[in-house]
C-alpha cells in the first residue's frame, strides 16, 4: 500500500505565493510520474501540472510561468510553487502518484490540501 501527504495548502490573498508538498510512503519500487490536480467547486479534477522519473514536466496553461513542480527522489516527494496567485486558483488541490510496487503500476491519490485566494 502506498500513502500520499499533501501540505501546504491555506488562505492566501491574490498575487502571493504557496508552496504545496506530497511526501509518497509505504511499498513503492519506483514512481514513474506525480503530479498536481485541482477541482474547483462544481468542476471536474484537472490537471495542474506534473513531472516524471525523467524529469520531463508539464502544466496546464492557466498555470504556466506562474506555477513550478519539482520533486526530491530521495524523499519520495513532489513540490508545487505557487506564485501570482489569482482567485480563480482557488480549489481542493490533490497530489497524485504512479507507482510500481509488487510487478503492477497503479495511481494512488492524495486525500487533497484546500488552495483559497482572496481578491
Amino acid at each position: 500500500q502506498v500513502q500520499l501527504v499533501e501540505s501546504g495548502g491555506g488562505l492566501v490573498q491574490a498575487g502571493g505565493s504557496l508552496r504545496l508538498s506530497c511526501a509518497a510512503s509505504g511499498s513503492i519500487f519506483r514512481i514513474n510520474a506525480m503530479g498536481w490536480y485541482c477541482q474547483a467547486p462544481g468542476k471536474q479534477r484537472e490537471l495542474v501540472a506534473n513531472i516524471t522519473s525523467a524529469v520531463s514536466t508539464n502544466y496546464a496553461g492557466s498555470v504556466k510561468g506562474r506555477f513550478t513542480i519539482s520533486k526530491d527522489n530521495a524523499k519520495n516527494t513532489v513540490y508545487l510553487q505557487m506564485n501570482s496567485l489569482k482567485p480563480e486558483d482557488t480549489a481542493v488541490y490533490y497530489c497524485a502518484a504512479d507507482v510500481e510496487a509488487r510487478g503492477s503500476s497503479e495511481v494512488y491519490w492524495g486525500q487533497g490540501t484546500q488552495v483559497t485566494v482572496s481578491s
